[in-house]
């Protein structure tokens, strides 16, 4: 884990799939302030590429870390504007 910086709010998607874990990241990120961190919990393996692809597509928002566990995968993404 990943101390540089602080998480603000976290979304937990465990259980949903595809296009869920994104749709639910984008409405949870435009409700943040810039410099915020979202944590987002997931248990579909599918949200790796799909966040990654999501974040690298989508002004304003930066994918910080994303990192595997038992069985679910965290990502962090920081709201830059």
């Amino acid at each position: 884990m990943n101390a540089e910086f602080d998480i603000t709010e976290t979304l937990d998607v465990k259980g949903a799939s595809c296009p869920m874990p994104v749709v639910k990241t984008k409405t949870a990120i435009d409700s943040l302030a810039e410099g915020e961190v979202l944590e987002v919990l997931a248990t579909d393996p599918g949200s790796m590429s799909d966040i990654d692809g999501w974040a690298s597509g989508t002004e304003g928002v930066e994918l910080l870390e994303q990192a595997e566990g038992d069985d679910v995968y965290k990502h962090y993404v920081r709201k830059t504007e």
